[in-house]
C-alpha cells in the first residue's frame, strides 16, 4: 500500500511525526511518500522517503499520476481536499489536526472546513488533543472519527553520555511568534537567573518561521531585561543532533519549557523525555497525552510567571522527585508511543475506511 503525505512544509513536528510513521508503518508494508508546498530552508531531515517540494498543479497531478496512492493524509490544509480531487486523486482522503494554533482560530478553521469535509473526506485523524476532538464530533457527525497518540523511536532518539556542563541549562524550542509565548519564557529566565546567575538559556528555533517585528520585540526584551549574555540562540539544528544537546540539558540539572498558549502534540517534549530530560510545561491541552504533574513532566500556571519559578526550583532541586520524573517519563513514553502501537491504530483505521 502507498500513501501520500502532504503538509506546508517540511519543518517542525510535522516533519518530525512524517518520518518516525514512515517507519512504523514501514512494518506494516505501507509506503510512505511526502509532499510539502515549500522549503523555506535548505535543512531537510528526512531520509529513505520520497519528498517532493511544490505547489504547482500540473506537477502535483504527474506525482499523482505516477505514485498511484491507495490513500492521502492531508495535515490542516482542509482546501487542498478539493484541489487533489480535481487533479485526479481517486483513492480515500484522510484530513489530519496536529494543531491549528488557539482554540478560537482552530474553530474557525474546522467552520470553514465543513462544506470539504462532507464532500471529499473519508476520516479525520488527531493525536488525542482535547479541544480538537470536541470541535471535530459537533461539526462533523457523519465523518468517522479516530484519535491515537503519535509514534516516536526511543531507541533512536536516545540519551547521550557526554562531558557535563557545570552549568544548568533552562531550555526553549518553538518559533518566534504568539502562540510559542516566548516572551513567558524570557521572563521565568529573568527571574531563575536573579536567584542563580549560573543559569543559562537555550532558545532552539527556526528563523524562517517568524516576522521580523517579532524578531525586534523579542531582541528588545532580551535587552530590556539584561538576558544578552544569557540567552543562547540556536537556529535550525539537525534534528540528529538534538539528542546531544537534550542529553546535556537533562545532565546540567536543567530542564526544557515549553510555555506554548496551544499545542497539538508536541515532539519536542516526547524528544526530551527520550533523553533524560526533565520538562516544564503549561497545560497547552495537547501535551495532556505526555505529562503527567509530577509523574511525566510538571504543570505551571500559563501567565503565572513566580509559580513557573517554583516549579522550576523544585525540578532542579528536589533530586529525588527529579529522577522520579525522568524515569517515568521513559517509561510512559516506552509504553505509550510506541511504533508498534501507531502502525496498529493506522492499519485498523484504514481497514475501518475500506483499505
Amino acid at each position: 500500500m502507498k500513501i501520500l503525505f502532504v503538509f506546508y512544509v517540511p519543518s517542525g513536528g510535522v516533519e518530525t511525526l512524517n518520518r518516525q510513521r514512515s517507519i512504523a508503518l514501514k512494518q506494516a508494508g505501507i509506503r510512505c511518500d511526502f509532499l510539502y508546498y515549500s522549503k523555506r530552508r535548505n535543512l531537510l531531515n528526512h531520509e529513505k522517503s520520497n519528498v517532493f517540494i511544490t505547489n504547482d498543479d500540473q506537477e502535483i497531478r504527474n506525482i499523482l499520476q505516477k505514485g498511484k496512492y491507495d490513500a492521502m493524509v492531508i495535515t490542516s490544509d482542509y482546501a487542498a481536499m478539493e484541489r487533489f480531487s480535481n487533479l485526479g486523486f481517486k483513492g480515500k482522503i484522510i484530513l489530519e489536526i496536529q494543531g491549528l494554533g488557539p482554540q478560537s482560530v482552530a474553530r474557525s478553521q474546522l467552520q470553514n472546513a465543513i462544506p470539504y469535509v462532507q464532500k471529499y473526506c473519508h476520516a479525520l485523524l488527531y493525536p488525542k488533543t482535547p479541544h480538537i476532538g470536541v470541535i471535530f464530533r459537533e461539526f462533523f457527525k457523519s465523518t468517522p472519527i479516530f484519535e491515537f497518540n503519535n509514534c516516536f523511536d526511543h531507541n533512536a532518539f536516545t540519551y547521550q553520555k557526554l562531558p557535563k556542563k557545570d552549568r544548568p541549562i533552562v531550555a526553549w524550542i518553538g518559533r518566534l511568534e504568539d502562540n510559542k509565548n516566548w516572551r513567558e519564557f524570557l521572563h521565568i529566565g529573568h527571574q531563575l537567573i536573579k536567584t542563580n546567575k549560573m543559569v543559562e538559556l537555550y532558545m532552539f528555533e527556526d528563523p524562517s518561521l517568524s516576522t521580523p517585528k517579532e524578531r525586534n520585540d523579542f531582541i528588545q526584551l532580551k535587552n530590556r531585561l539584561n538576558l544578552d549574555k544569557y540567552v543562547h540562540v540556536l537556529q535550525n539544528v539537525p534534528n540528529n543532533q538534538m539528542p546531544g544537546y537534550f542529553s546535556r540539558i537533562g545532565d546540567s540539572g536543567g530542564f526544557l519549557c515549553s510555555t506554548s498558549k496551544v499545542e497539538g502534540a508536541p515532539y519536542s517534549l516526547l524528544e526530551a523525555m527520550s533523553c533524560r530530560c526533565p520538562v516544564l510545561t503549561t497545560d497547552s491541552d495537547g501535551v495532556r497525552s505526555s505529562i503527567l504533574h509530577n509523574q511525566s513532566g510538571k504543570y505551571y500556571q500559563i501567565g503565572n510567571i513566580q509559580h513557573a519559578v517554583q516549579q522550576a526550583e523544585e525540578l532542579m532541586h528536589n533530586s529525588k522527585l527529579r529522577n522520579y520524573i525522568i524515569e517515568n517519563a521513559l517509561l510512559h513514553l516506552k509504553s505509550q508511543f510506541s511504533h508498534a502501537q501507531y502502525c496498529k491504530n493506522f492499519t485498523q483505521m484504514l481497514k475501518s475506511i475500506g483499505l
